[in-house]
C-alpha cells in the first residue's frame, strides 16, 4: 500500500477518508456541551456512546480516536495475553494496522485466506482452532471479520454467512469482532436496519470519518463489561480524551444526518465502475461495486500504476493505489455525479496518452 501523497487534486477518491464536515455539522462543534469524558461527564460524549449503542443493537459503546485504535482494544480486551486472532489475510487489521496487538498485547496474528467476497472459509476457520488444548498451539482468542470487506472492493459479508460464522463460533466458545469502518455502507447495501449485521458479533468498530464524514474518531461497541475492559485499555494507549464533545457532536450529526445519503455514493461508484470498464486499457473487477470502493488495472504489463496516479492527479483527480498495481477509488460525500463523469473522462484521455505513462512495470492483470 503506497502511503497517501498530498495530490492536490480537486476530485478526491483515494479514500472516504479525505471526506470534508457539511456545513451543519461544523456548526454543531461550537456548540456541543462540554465535560471531562476521562471522568465519564462530558455529555455530548455520552450521548453520542448511547446512540450508536442502541443503533447496533448493543449495550454500551465507546468513542475512540480511530478504526485501528478501536480494533487494537477490541483485541484485547477479548482475548488474553499469548492467544490467537483468526483474521483474514486481506483484512485491514492485518494488513495496515502496523501490527498492534502484536507488538502492545502480546497476541499472536493468524491469517487465514481470504476469499472474493471477503469471507473467511468456515473449514479454514474449523482447522485453525482445532486441538486447542495442545500446549504446544497458542489458543485461538477472538475471530475477527471485516463488513464491508475495503480489500474484496467494498464487498458485503452476506447474513446467512455472518449466522454460520455465529453458529460457529459460539460451538467452538470464540468472541467474534466485527471490523465495521464502513457497516452502514453495508447496511444500506442490503436495505436493513444495521443491528440485524451487529446481532453476529460480540462486538463492532465503525467508523465516524469516512462515509459519515466526521472529521475524526469511530466508534466500538459491545457488551457493558467488554466496553468497560475497553475503557480501560483505552487510557492505556492514551487514548483518554477530555473535552471530547467536540468530537462527539460531529459524530452525533453523522448518525442522524449522513447514513442514508451513502446510496449516493454507492450509485456514483457504480456509475464510476462502468465508466472505466469502457476504456481501452483498464480491466475492472469481474462483479461490480455494491459498495463505494472501485479497484481497476492497467491491462498493459509495461504501464506503472504509480505514474497512472501521479499523471492522473495532474488531470485534478486523486486516486490510490494498494498494492500490486491495484487502483483505488472511493466515493464519498463531497463527490458529485458531475466529479464522477469528469474522473471518468481523465480517465480516458489519459489511457488514450499511454506515453504519458512511465514503461517501468511487470505486473500482469490477475483478479
Amino acid at each position: 500500500m503506497s502511503l497517501p501523497r498530498s495530490l492536490q487534486a480537486r476530485i478526491d477518491l483515494r479514500s472516504d477518508t479525505v471526506t470534508l464536515p457539511p456545513p451543519g455539522m461544523l456548526e454543531a462543534i461550537p456548540h456541543a456541551a462540554l465535560g471531562d469524558d476521562v471522568y465519564g461527564e462530558d455529555p455530548t460524549v455520552n450521548r453520542l456512546e448511547e446512540m450508536a449503542a442502541e443503533k447496533l443493537g448493543m449495550e454500551a459503546a465507546l468513542l475512540v480516536a480511530s478504526g485501528t485504535m478501536g480494533n487494537l482494544l477490541a483485541f484485547l480486551a477479548h482475548a488474553p495475553r499469548g492467544s490467537r486472532i483468526l483474521l483474514g489475510d486481506q483484512s485491514d487489521a492485518w494488513l495496515w494496522e502496523a501490527g498492534g496487538a502484536s507488538a502492545l498485547g502480546g497476541l499472536v496474528y493468524h491469517p487465514l485466506p481470504t476469499r472474493a467476497g471477503g469471507e473467511l472459509g468456515i473449514e479454514d476457520l474449523e482447522a485453525a482452532v482445532l486441538q486447542p488444548d495442545d500446549p504446544q498451539c497458542a489458543e485461538p482468542g477472538v475471530l475477527c471479520l471485516e463488513n464491508t470487506h475495503c480489500m474484496s472492493g467494498g464487498r458485503v459479508l452476506g447474513l446467512d454467512y455472518l449466522a454460520a460464522v455465529r453458529r460457529f463460533a459460539d460451538r467452538v466458545r470464540l468472541p467474534i469482532h466485527l471490523d465495521g469502518a464502513r457497516i452502514f455502507n453495508a447496511a444500506v447495501a442490503l436495505g436493513i436496519d444495521v443491528r440485524r449485521i451487529a446481532q453476529h458479533a460480540d462486538s463492532v468498530m465503525f467508523c465516524l470519518s469516512k462515509g459519515l464524514a466526521a472529521p475524526v474518531g469511530s466508534i466500538l461497541a459491545g457488551r457493558r463489561d467488554f466496553v468497560l475492559r475497553a475503557r480501560r485499555f483505552r487510557k492505556m494507549v492514551g487514548g483518554g480524551m477530555r473535552q471530547a464533545g467536540v468530537v462527539a457532536a460531529a459524530g452525533i450529526y453523522g448518525l442522524e444526518r449522513m447514513v442514508d445519503r451513502l446510496a449516493e455514493d454507492h450509485r456514483h461508484a457504480r456509475r464510476l465502475y462502468d465508466g472505466v470498464a469502457a476504456i481501452d486499457g483498464v480491466v475492472v473487477e469481474p462483479r461490480p461495486p455494491e459498495t463505494n470502493i472501485v479497484f481497476w488495472k492497467l491491462a498493459d504489463r509495461d504501464l506503472d500504476a504509480d505514474s497512472f496516479i501521479t499523471a492522473l492527479a495532474a488531470r485534478d483527480v486523486a486516486v490510490g493505489e494498494l498494492g500490486r498495481g491495484r487502483i483505488r477509488a472511493v466515493t464519498h460525500f463531497g463527490i458529485t455525479a458531475e466529479d464522477v463523469e469528469l474522473a471518468i473522462d481523465a480517465v480516458r484521455r489519459l489511457m488514450d496518452r499511454p506515453a504519458d505513462l512511465s514503461m517501468t512495470s511487470r505486473e500482469g492483470v490477475a483478479w
